[in-house]
């Protein structure tokens, strides 16, 4: 085939003899990100253990670490995608080498190839295993959209073939690469519940957004954890929209600060920009979790597995020294070698622990010091968070869960005075809970995060 493929070439096929049920962008938006979570949460989760091949474009689409790891991927990106930090790996970007070297090796986990202009930039998602396949994209014009699912023998086989065109056109090692890794997979078998599940299921992700009005008054009880409910999946969907065009400025920035000259004032502002919108990205990247966990869209306790709870606090502890030290505010870590393994979700714990810092260092004057310690207590590690406060010497005072300010929802607290936003008292504890925290906050020694010691020792 001698025409050149593209991404776009790929969506005008699988728009053939499809539904002509148009939607603006907004809605199309909102179904994506539904469908993504129904793929992932409701089918992906019991057929990823066996790998996988995925391709994407112009994000990863995927947002799991679980599915990364065990998945090879080709992603198609603007240009400066490799800076661009994704919330769920867990990790954010610091000077050291040491850590840059992690994150290259998060990042080896799929090939990141340049997007064009005849690509153009309509997400486009292929997700093939052993027993899961799928095809999901959205395309048309503006306003104009459609969402597309295809799962069919013939759908898969042909995209398959235009991506192997399209890697031949551009990087014929790639393209062997992804052969071998679609024939390694063996034959294909399609999962005929995916295929008469997948619509039904995101119809009813889509109508779970939509607040229900209940007229029977006998039910109170019913209707106000049907309304918390909702507002938590509000706030997941909100979550989204607020989270996706800080990535995509982020995207940008790095974009150009590789490809342009400039003064070192307009550089640090431009990082400055950058920061700030991690800071952001993570903090409605533990909303959305937490108002997942309310609205019921995870259990209330995961599957937990064995971390190294002292070598993440190591390895996140530069990027938290930099974040507090734009505000005056110094962090001491304290933790000894050779602690034991904990139960715990490390990518969410991560993002969690992130949270607690801003969540407790917010409103403290230029001076303050924060102290994170972690000792052994029993069957458990013992985490510890203390404030010293600025002109207060050889005192820890209290860090206490319960904010000044007032809880709006049953996920958010929200401080008036100083503006402050940040998930509740009973959001943070069902939160580390469902990590296999547990929260104690006595008056003497501030807020204690105890986590399970993990058996296997």
């Amino acid at each position: 085939m001698n025409e050149n493929i593209t991404i776009k070439l790929i969506q005008d096929f699988l728009t053939e003899e499809y539904s002509d049920s148009f939607v603006d962008d907004q809605t199309s938006r909102r179904m994506w990100w539904c469908a993504l979570e129904v793929i992932q949460k409701d089918f992906l989760l019991s057929h990823y253990q066996e790998g996988g091949v995925w391709a994407a474009s112009p994000l990863p689409a995927i947002n799991e670490k679980k599915y990364l790891n065990k998945f090879k991927g080709w992603l198609w990106a603007p240009k400066g995608f490799p800076d661009f930090k994704n919330e769920y790996a867990g990790y954010l970007p610091v000077k050291s080498e040491k850590y840059e070297d992690e994150r290259a090796q998060y990042f080896n986990h799929y090939k990141i190839l340049s997007i064009n202009e005849e690509d153009g930039f309509e997400p486009f998602l292929m997700i093939i295993s052993p027993t899961f396949q799928c095809v999901l994209s959205i395309a048309g014009a503006k306003d104009k959209k459609n969402l597309i699912m295809r799962s069919d023998e013939k759908s898969i086989q042909k995209v398959i073939e235009l991506l192997n065109i399209k890697l031949m056109q551009e990087d014929q090692e790639e393209a062997s690469k992804f052969v071998d890794s679609i024939r390694s997979l063996g034959k294909l078998q399609i999962n005929e519940s995916f295929v008469r599940n997948f619509w039904p299921a995101l119809s009813i992700k889509l109508a779970s957004l939509i607040p229900s009005f209940n007229l029977q008054s006998s039910f109170a009880a019913d209707n106000h954890k049907s309304e918390q409910i909702t507002e938590a999946k509000l706030l997941e969907a909100i979550s989204h929209e607020v989270r996706t065009p800080l990535a995509t400025i982020k995207t940008l920035i790095s974009s150009t600060l590789k490809k342009y000259k400039m003064d070192e004032s307009m550089r640090s502002r431009l990082i400055q920009i950058d920061n700030e919108c991690t800071e952001q990205i993570d903090r409605f990247g533990l909303i959305f979790n937490a108002a997942e966990l309310v609205s019921g869209q995870i259990p209330s306790a995961e599957i937990l597995t064995s971390i190294n709870l002292g070598e993440i606090l190591n390895k996140l502890s530069p990027y938290w020294i930099s974040q507090l030290d734009r505000r005056g505010i110094s962090l001491k870590l304290d933790v000894p070698e050779g602690l034991p393994e904990v139960l715990s979700d490390s990518a969410k714990l991560e993002l969690m622990l992130g949270g607690l810092i801003d969540k407790n260092t917010r409103g403290l004057k230029e001076g303050s010091t924060l102290i994170l310690e972690l000792r052994p207590a029993g069957q458990k590690l013992k985490l510890q968070l203390i404030v010293h406060k600025k002109g207060i010497q050889k005192e820890n005072k209290e860090i206490n869960l319960k904010q000044k300010g007032s809880d709006i929802s049953p996920v958010l607290n929200w401080n008036p005075q100083t503006g402050s936003l940040q998930i509740s008292q009973s959001a943070t504890q069902k939160l580390l809970a469902s990590l296999g925290g547990h929260v104690t906050n006595r008056r003497d020694t501030g807020l204690t995060v105890f986590f399970p010691i993990s058996e296997n020792r």
